[in-house]
């Protein structure tokens, strides 16, 4: 079970991070360049929900668990 609910705050952190990926696309339309939108989003702390959300979700499926009584996704 713990794994599923890491996989489920994984996948949560993910989609929060790159949701707000594509909502600061819309700086395009205001006249950033694809440079500026880069340099925007490395700066913007909740974009990383992304990434760590990604790493979480992977670790969760890689990892085999210790218990006999556990969940294997």
């Amino acid at each position: 079970m713990v794994r599923v609910f890491f996989f489920l705050f994984g996948f949560g952190f993910t989609t929060l991070g790159f949701s707000f990926l594509i909502l600061y696309l819309n700086l395009f339309t205001i006249g950033y360049n694809f440079y500026d939108y880069v340099n925007f989003i490395i700066r913007r702390p909740e974009c990383y929900f992304g990434i760590i959300g990604f790493i979480i979700m992977t670790i969760s499926i890689i990892t085999k668990g210790e218990d006999k009584n556990e969940l294997y996704l």
